[in-house]
């Protein structure tokens, strides 16, 4: 008997599934199978009745296309493989950091010094050999932290890996020559230049999102965002990586109620977050994560910062209010301690372990063009 389906009022599509189904159904009598072992499941065991799965596939691929997971020209990690021959620690269920809470209540990594064996992570990663970016704007008077930004970054970012570190800059002419690694190379890209702050912040996200889209988005797999007025002081490597990374900012990773975030609070903004909801405060001075991903997210902020705009209204903390509102309902893959971003104006406390970079203390006064206002 033909396989039969439910009615439904949409007619077209479903129908043409129907028939789909039918036809492939009576090749499979006419070749002599059994009615009964008709299925589209993958077969259990050698012996049992052909596959017709990849046949339907076929099929509901000409009718509605391939499925959207598979995102055309989306960069994926794929398996966790490694070569054979690496030497590393025995990894241990009953030791580890019991300071600190390692993994999210949505079940992703919480990463710290001590949660993660660099020789196994970068084994895992340079075999698939991806090819990261890092932008940065330096307008006005911060070209002044362009050289120990790169020289500290060739020390200690991704080493071993293939960066390309896009420099935005209103003064093309400052941007120091670098000594880089193999496989590592500068790219220097024009921006107007700012009388406030915050519209260098705001541009950000524009002029990143018309780049990735012109230009990036052929040259990397992965892509992180950072302040340039910070210099790194250890390790940043690999174990970063994810579809969506996201840093604790350091001022509110711990001790803190998040009705005491600084999130957006004014309901006319697009970046909004009431009270009583919230996970983490994170910084927009690092953060990373799959190309096209990051595209989207980086797009997101630029596209709500407008909305806000038109409405004669700026979050409070730009474009990582949008940030933070992303975030809470698009959870982040992987949550970096604040190991991954502290500051020189702070003290250091004892679970934070090693800092890896950290924004530098300034006159902000002098260094931004209003003046720090």
């Amino acid at each position: 008997m033909t396989p039969q389906c439910s009615q439904r009022q949409d007619g077209g599509l479903f129908t043409s599934v129907s028939v789909a189904v039918s036809l492939i159904w009576g090749i499979y009598i006419d070749l002599g199978y059994d009615s009964s072992t008709f299925s589209l499941c993958q077969p259990c065991k050698e012996g049992s009745e052909p596959d017709v799965k990849d046949i339907m596939t076929k099929v509901m691929d000409d009718i509605v296309g391939p499925p959207d997971c598979e995102e055309k020209g989306s960069w994926k990690i794929g398996d966790l493989t490694m070569q054979n021959g690496v030497t590393y620690a025995q990894p241990n269920t009953q030791q580890g950091r019991t300071d600190v809470n390692s993994v999210t209540n949505w079940n992703v990594p919480l990463v710290w010094e001590g949660t993660f064996d660099p020789v196994v992570i970068d084994a895992i990663y340079k075999k698939t050999d991806p090819r990261i970016a890092v932008v940065v704007f330096a307008v006005g008077k911060y070209t002044r932290f362009l050289e120990a930004f790169l020289q500290t970054g060739e020390k200690y970012f991704m080493v071993g890996f293939r960066v390309t570190y896009y420099i935005f800059t209103d003064h093309k002419e400052e941007v120091p020559k670098i000594d880089l690694a193999e496989g590592r190379k500068i790219s220097v890209l024009d921006v107007p230049s700012a009388t406030r702050w915050q519209d260098v912040v705001l541009g950000r996200m524009k002029w990143a999102t018309i780049t990735i889209d012109k230009q990036i988005r052929n040259e990397t797999d992965y892509l992180f965002m950072m302040d340039i007025d910070s210099v790194f002081y250890n390790r940043f490597g690999a174990e970063s990586l994810s579809r969506l990374t996201a840093v604790l900012h350091r001022l509110y990773y711990k001790n803190f109620d998040r009705d005491q975030f600084t999130y957006e609070r004014r309901n006319l903004s697009r970046a909004y977050i009431p009270l009583g909801e919230g996970d983490y405060y994170y910084t927009a001075a690092v953060w990373g994560g799959y190309l096209e991903d990051m595209y989207k997210l980086v797009k997101y902020c630029y596209m709500q910062s407008e909305e806000d705009a038109k409405n004669n209204i700026e979050a409070v903390w730009q474009e990582e209010s949008h940030l933070n509102k992303y975030f809470l309902y698009n959870k982040p893959t992987k949550v970096l301690s604040p190991e991954y971003l502290w500051s020189d104006y702070n003290q250091i406390p004892g679970d934070i372990k090693v800092v890896r970079i950290s924004q530098l203390v300034k006159n902000y006064a002098e260094v931004r063009p209003n003046g720090g206002q």
